[in-house]
């Protein structure tokens, strides 16, 4: 039995083996969120709901069939915590951890795995890039639940309390989890401009991209930090998402402007716009009630979610690189250019297709959902669209009709989370399986196009 179980798992993809573990991920967490020492005394919790608040919490979503603060016990917020940090970091950055931790080698198939997880091109530097991506989000998550619960200590007579629910936030930042213990997500903490500056810097950097932070980190630290130069994948990414970040507060200004930030003063709607901008990147959290925006917002909204994080983020969706290439792609053809250009570089064939197809794929997906619900669920198709591109993007802003979509509505979202988490490319590959080796090519011939 146990060479059969070898034999099949040796036949499987890197992209395919990586779904197989974050499915066996949804699995055990969703087994240890139904033990009763998870649970407050009285609580019960049904199979389906603990398996999309497992699916939800290893896609680092926050989309939530239950009240989290009603439901589980101090145990349970801490399973909760760790799943949302093993979810957050990825399966093969706390396997590559576990594995150096016992000394275990890392071959040449595991490196396989770690680049498709991580989405990266290249196996060489791996194993010591993922070292220093534990190190930095384990320092930032210290560091952030430190500040946090101290800050919190006024709002709270019990110490413990205090700094849990700083750690847990902590931790729901910076792994862009969205979920919340208090019941009301940041709400409370709707003109607490400090703890919201806090949340939007944990935000950031969880989202923004893992090699990112270490090229940052690189470039602070080293002492040759005057010869070093970022790469085209820091710049582009670092760009596309800080524009979008812009681009988002300034048009939930503009289009709210007259309706839910009338009466309200300018700094208010400053960080109103400003903290639900950033969480469309896949934070999840909100510091008010979304569904009080007016309809062109959300749809505002949805489209930034469907966009997502940076890749090699804890973040999902198309992903801000594909953003920009197809950006880039378009403007270019207009201007009839057949090579794409930016930062002194030219762009790779492969990576403008692959973009392309990204897009067109979660597109499709997000469509097909939507098509879907709209079918099954009694819901207006505003509020369909938002929630798919929210499970979509592994966001986690609701309008509130998660709790109320039928058990097949579940399972969609579910299916779109767990698409978004484990990341298109992955996704296709899975599907399409080994790579095949082209022994002939036939002629080549033109189609008219537009």
């Amino acid at each position: 039995m146990q060479k059969l179980n070898k034999d099949l798992l040796n036949k499987l993809t890197p992209a395919q083996l990586i779904v197989v573990y974050y499915f066996l991920a949804v699995t055990v967490s969703t087994i240890l969120l139904k033990l009763p020492v998870a649970l407050k005394p009285g609580v019960e919790l049904s199979v389906v709901d603990a398996l999309f608040v497992a699916a939800s919490a290893v896609s680092v979503t926050g989309l939530t069939t239950i009240d989290i603060s009603q439901t589980f016990s101090v145990t349970g917020d801490f399973i909760l915590m760790f799943v949302l940090q093993f979810g957050g970091i990825g399966i093969m950055t706390l396997g590559t951890f576990m594995w150096l931790l016992f000394k275990k080698k890392i071959g040449f198939k595991e490196r396989r795995l770690i680049m498709t997880d991580q989405n990266l091109y290249s196996l060489s530097g791996l194993v010591q890039l993922l070292r220093q991506v534990l190190y930095l989000i384990i320092i930032i998550e210290v560091i952030g639940a430190l500040v946090l619960g101290v800050y919190l200590l006024k709002f709270y007579s019990n110490p413990f309390e205090a700094l849990f629910h700083g750690a847990f936030m902590s931790v729901s930042a910076t792994t862009n989890g969205g979920f919340d213990i208090t019941g009301a997500s940041l709400i409370p903490y709707a003109n607490d401009y400090f703890v919201q500056f806090i949340n939007i810097i944990l935000i950031i950097l969880g989202a923004i991209g893992f090699p990112v932070l270490v090229e940052v980190k690189n470039f602070l630290f080293n002492k040759s930090s005057a010869k070093f130069q970022f790469t085209l994948f820091a710049k582009l990414t670092s760009v596309t998402f800080f524009a979008l970040i812009i681009f988002g507060t300034f048009m939930i200004i503009l289009l709210e402007f007259n309706h839910f930030f009338q009466g309200k003063s300018w700094h208010e709607s400053f960080f109103y716009a400003f903290f639900q901008s950033v969480s469309t990147r896949s934070g999840g959290l909100s510091t008010m009630d979304v569904s009080q925006f007016s309809e062109p917002t959300l749809l505002l909204l949805s489209g930034l979610m469907f966009i997502g994080a940076s890749p090699s983020s804890v973040g999902g969706g198309i992903r801000t690189t594909t953003l920009a290439l197809n950006v880039l792609f378009l403007y270019h053809f207009a201007r009839g250019n057949k090579r794409i250009k930016v930062f002194k570089r030219e762009i790779s064939e492969i990576d403008i297709r692959k973009a392309i197809v990204v897009s067109l794929t979660g597109f499709s997906i997000c469509v097909g959902a939507v098509f879907t619900l709209s079918i099954t669920e009694s819901f207006t198709l505003t509020e369909i669209l938002f929630e798919v591109c929210s499970a979509f993007g592994t966001t986690g802003l609701s309008m509130g009709i998660t709790p109320d979509l039928s058990t097949f509505g579940k399972f969609v979202l579910i299916v779109c989370m767990f698409i978004g988490r484990v990341g298109i490319v992955t996704f296709i590959f899975m599907i399409g399986g080994k790579e095949k080796q082209v022994k002939y090519r036939y002629p080549e011939e033109r189609i008219i196009i537009g």
